[in-house]
């Protein structure tokens, strides 16, 4: 019988032992949020309930169901937009090549690298001004805006494989710039849309300094709304893990039911050939 390797048993190892660091405060989420309150304390952390209680789901989602369709409507336009407009972008800056082209699109890139505290206040000015601060639409606008240059870079790379003869062809053929852009990009970079659409799902839905400054109170995205759960002096831990497993939920069916697309995505044009 032949013996197995030691490299792949220690590598196996390896990755258990990650795979166990990974799962363990997932482990402890679980577990505080279908314990009764007076079962929750830091030395019974990893012990198991002595009977399960899912009042603490109930609680939560009643304090969280407002903020969870204010996520809602903020996360599905936020990303349709982004994602439509990065992908015009790097459609325009891959194939529509014009004198300041690469210029333009280093500005573009540099938004990436702006830190969201330093454009706080005249943000917030700015919102004020045009009537939307305090507002879901003021925060799509945001995220759209901030969410440009990552989704132009991506669909730039992304575009950059396509073959020039075919947006030649499509010309030749009388298509104008919407149409080649509708009926022959956009079929073409479905995997693309895919992996740009999961990327800002997952950042806008989990931002929490945008969604805490410019809205209050009604208009609180949930993420705002799950560090309120703490409370001020008694502080509900197995109603803030249940809240904390509501918020995440979205996020999660996203990768398990989308995760394989997005690895592929993520992978489309890195080996040509």
């Amino acid at each position: 019988m032949a013996s197995f390797p030691i490299g792949k048993f220690i590598k196996y190892i390896i990755l258990i032992l990650f795979a166990v660091l990974f799962i363990m405060p997932i482990y402890v989420i679980i577990v505080t949020s279908i314990k009764p309150l007076d079962e929750v304390s830091l030395e019974n952390m990893w012990a198991l309930p002595s009977a399960i209680d899912f009042s603490s789901y109930s609680e939560a989602f009643t304090k969280l169901a407002p903020n969870f369709l204010n996520s809602i409507y903020l996360v599905v336009p936020a990303t349709i937009l982004s994602a439509l407009l990065g992908a015009m972008n790097g459609y325009v800056l891959s194939k529509w090549r014009f004198k300041g082209a690469n210029t333009l699109f280093l500005f573009i890139l540099f938004g990436m690298f702006i830190p969201y505290q330093s454009i706080l206040i005249p943000l917030i000015q700015f919102l004020r001004t045009i009537d939307m601060y305090n507002t879901i639409p003021g925060l799509i606008l945001v995220h759209v805006v901030y969410g440009l240059p990552i989704t132009t870079l991506m669909f730039r790379n992304f575009y950059a494989n396509i073959p020039d003869e075919m947006i030649e062809a499509a010309k030749i053929d009388g298509a104008n710039f919407l149409g080649i852009f509708r009926h022959l990009i956009v079929p073409l970079s479905i995997t693309g849309f895919v992996v740009v659409a999961i990327w800002q799902f997952t950042n806008i839905w989990n931002e929490f300094l945008f969604a805490v400054t410019i809205t209050t109170s009604d208009n609180q995205p949930i993420m705002v709304a799950l560090q309120n759960l703490s409370g001020s002096q008694i502080v509900q831990w197995n109603v803030q893990m249940a809240g904390a497993m509501i918020a995440a939920l979205p996020t999660m069916l996203v990768y398990i039911f989308l995760g394989k697309y997005f690895v592929r995505g993520l992978l489309a044009g890195s080996v040509k050939g």
